[in-house]
């Protein structure tokens, strides 16, 4: 058994726990990263890299469920959900249900900008003084649009952005968009592109984050699976695993989607649902394009790594189906060939899926978990895990070290769902 000695366990070893593990460390703190599997190995792995302040708005909108029900009968639709006889599931579409309003749009989007805002300073900083090459290109994002239509039908997005957001993106429109990114097909729309956002490799990205935290003393286990939360009335004392037992002073949990799983342990239900998401790395093609880009309307997304090139996206809802399945990962070939002039390279390097922890108002929980004095939670960060960790991971030390938080919290608190 380890001893105790200001010692803090986080569980889960994604870009999130890596956060919290280097932000508690800098507080202080002893810290031990403990994972299922192996580090970064996850969600934090396959996904597209983006750093994107743009994305404020969550997925509950006016409108989205009944977009979403329609989606659903279409073949080939980006969004697929197979219905299970699982309560967890139907609860979680009727807690999206009620938050698709405008109140609560803006709301959500308040909070999730606070995040989003915040870690994109951190990183500035990160990634001039502690990240190695983690292939770093701050050439925003650009959102494409093959229709007429949807491109009209974004702009009122953008008016929304700037007024509610101060958040605005630069239109370019047919022949102006095929001279900013010659390597998409002639005869698109237009495109809208926002130069707040950058992408990062991710793989390098978690490379980087180990090196860090080893060079800074904590203690990474790896295979190391959480058994039991062994505890004295509101007080969580140690962690049992598989490698033994484990002495905490505080416990932060950064399990991404598994985190439902561990509502015995937790003594409260966690809200969220694995989404599951696909990509396909290959190297770069000839033509390439210079930024990353998303085809909204296929829900697409393009990243052009310094050293390779990445498809990705989709969303499906099937529980924690472990099949990566091949109709999925053609759709993003399929998508990637409408605009693009040279969609995909050979040989396919990786095929991927990864579950991402979605909640229904698409707000991660950062806080107090209400059953304990000492266990904090990190979760829920749906498709922006990335793109918020770092003042994730500055938060829960403020929090857990009961220091004045950076951030409001209260929109993110673990309890707002009875």
């Amino acid at each position: 058994m380890t001893s105790s000695s200001n010692k803090v366990i986080v569980v889960g070893a994604g870009v999130i726990g890596a956060s919290c593990a280097y932000y508690l460390r800098k507080s202080g703190r002893e810290v031990t990263l403990i994972d299922q599997g192996s580090f970064g190995s996850g969600c934090s792995h396959g996904n597209c890299g983006y750093i994107c302040p743009s994305h404020v708005l969550p997925l509950a909108t006016p409108g989205a469920l009944w977009n979403t029900l329609k989606t659903l009968f279409a073949r080939n639709s980006p969004l697929s959900v197979k219905w299970r006889l699982e309560p967890a599931m139907w609860r979680w579409f009727w807690q999206f249900a009620k938050k698709c309003n405008q109140k609560d749009m803006l709301q959500s989007g308040i909070a999730i900008q606070a995040l989003l805002n915040s870690s994109r300073t951190i990183y500035d900083d990160l990634l001039s003084t502690i990240f190695d090459d983690v292939e770093w290109e701050p050439l925003g994002l650009l959102f494409i649009f093959k229709s007429l239509h949807g491109m009209e039908h974004y702009s009122q997005v953008d008016q929304l952005l700037r007024n509610e957001f101060n958040l605005g993106a630069t239109r370019y429109d047919g022949n102006a968009l095929l001279e900013f990114e010659p390597a998409l097909k002639e005869g698109i729309a237009g495109g809208w592109h926002y130069e707040t956002d950058g992408t990062l490799n991710p793989v390098r990205l978690m490379e980087s984050w180990r090196k860090i935290l080893e060079q800074h003393g904590v203690e990474i286990r790896e295979h190391c699976k959480l058994l039991d939360i062994v505890t004295n009335k509101r007080i969580a004392d140690s962690l049992k695993t598989n490698q033994g037992e484990f002495v905490a002073d505080q416990i932060v949990i950064a399990t991404g989607a598994w985190t439902p799983q561990l509502y015995h342990l937790l003594k409260k239900t966690i809200p969220i649902q694995p989404g599951k998401g696909y990509s396909i790395t290959m190297p770069r093609p000839v033509i390439c394009p210079k930024v990353s880009m998303i085809f909204e309307e296929h829900r697409v997304a393009v990243t052009p790594f310094a050293s390779t090139y990445r498809i990705g996206s989709t969303m499906e809802f099937a529980g924690y189906d472990k099949s990566l399945n091949p109709d999925r990962l053609q759709l993003l070939r399929d998508g990637a060939s409408l605009y693009l002039r040279e969609p995909q390279a050979e040989p396919i390097l990786e095929t991927w899926y990864g579950w991402r922890p979605m909640t229904p108002d698409s707000l991660p929980f950062i806080g107090a978990m209400p059953a304990f004095d000492n266990v904090f939670l990190a979760a829920g960060h749906g498709m922006l895990g990335v793109s918020m960790s770092p003042a994730t991971g500055r938060l829960i030390a403020e929090l857990v070290s009961g220091q004045t938080p950076h951030i409001d919290p209260k929109p993110y608190a673990v309890g707002r769902y009875l």
